[in-house]
């Protein structure tokens, strides 16, 4: 090879070279940074994504979960597909739609389990396939998920427990509690349970009874308040449930057997609960705003799908987490929590019976 052969075959090589390190540079992660929608193989821009929730007993799934991911998802990648599944609190049906979901190619899960045991095959399968599943509001702690992003469980338990108490403190209150709480599959529940046995327990008033309400369902929770009812009658101080279809249960029960409602607690700021407060049916719930969760699981889970690996903020079962903290609705704060805030409307809340309630709140 002569010595002008040699420069042609040098610089063919590297030219071979720099094309390798730029092929390179444009694939992996191919972002420009953490919720931008400029980078990207055309294989990331186009992928799809998981939104696993769990039971339709709560209306929130369909009507603020699913859109706020939605909207976040398609901000953060235009051409990104969103599948999105309710199991209406069916375990199996759950894995199915996991499943169905892997064989389309999804390159993240965003789970929120119907059961927290059950939901580790869904965990070690994805897995297995290199997907990263983000659990979802409720945590999966046999198998560590990817990453776990949730307002703090055990500190709304608390939360809304030790309002009750210092209410009924308040109001030289006699008698003693009952204690809803929510499906004993829901390992979120279970945390709940804890921080509101923290704030019960050395409360001075009785803890009456207890129970796990199977699946949330606001009947079943109805109907076991009811029997409780006929058993304590009047030393029923008041009722610690664990959100807010739970809560609306139990008050349904104390009307249908024609006494008073005593203090109720719940959580999620549905919007029935927000009425039942004006209404001064219901004492509180808890404000954590769906957005919050929502857009933060499309964020983490945009960043897994680039090949990214985002670090938590905390670490629960053994997952490295966000955990958020949520605020205490009663009558007091309700109208500027939850409406000069703008997470709930007036016109949507204020209709019909509940104008006049509204009206000596101040909410418009």
């Amino acid at each position: 090879m002569n010595r002008a052969q040699m420069r042609t075959s040098a610089f063919a090589a590297v030219a071979v070279l720099a094309g390798s390190v730029l092929a390179a540079c444009g694939s992996g992660s191919g972002s420009t940074g953490g919720g931008t929608t400029g980078g990207g193989s055309g294989a990331v821009q186009n992928a799809k994504v998981a939104f696993l929730m769990p039971d339709l007993a709560s209306t929130r799934y369909e009507l603020a979960d699913k859109p706020l991911f939605e909207a976040k998802m398609k901000q953060l990648c235009p051409t990104c597909q969103v599948i999105y599944q309710n199991a209406d609190s069916d375990a199996a049906k759950q894995q199915q739609q996991a499943n169905s979901a892997l064989a389309q190619g999804v390159k993240a899960i965003v789970l929120d389990p119907v059961d927290s045991a059950a939901a580790a095959t869904i965990v070690k399968t994805a897995q297995s396939q290199q997907v990263a599943v983000i659990a979802y509001d409720r945590p999966i702690p046999a198998t560590p998920a990817d990453y776990y992003i949730s307002f703090d469980n055990e500190k709304i338990g608390s939360m809304i427990a030790q309002s009750l108490v210092d209410h009924l403190k308040k109001e030289n209150a006699k008698g003693g509690i009952l204690q809803v709480n929510g499906s004993p599959t829901d390992a979120a529940a279970g945390l709940i349970k804890k921080g509101i046995h923290s704030a019960v327990d050395p409360s001075g008033f009785k803890l009456l009874a207890e129970y796990d309400t199977p699946d949330w369902q606001p009947e079943k929770a109805q109907t076991w308040v009811s029997g409780q009812i006929t058993q304590f009658k009047d030393q029923i101080a008041g009722v610690v449930a664990a959100n807010d279809g739970t809560g609306g249960g139990s008050i349904a029960a104390f009307k249908a057997a024609g006494v008073k409602v005593p203090p109720v607690t719940g959580n999620d700021a549905e919007l029935a609960a927000a009425q039942r407060i004006i209404a001064g049916d219901q004492y509180n719930t808890i404000s954590k705003p769906i957005k919050i969760v929502a857009e933060a699981s499309a964020n983490v889970a945009w960043e897994f799908m680039q090949g990214k690996k985002p670090a938590g903020k905390a670490t629960l079962y053994n997952t490295p987490s966000e955990l958020f903290v949520p605020t205490v609705v009663t009558k007091e704060n309700i109208k500027e929590v939850l409406f000069d805030s703008g997470i709930m409307k007036a016109a949507e809340a204020c209709a019909g019976e509940y104008a006049k309630g509204c009206g000596e709140l101040g909410i418009k």
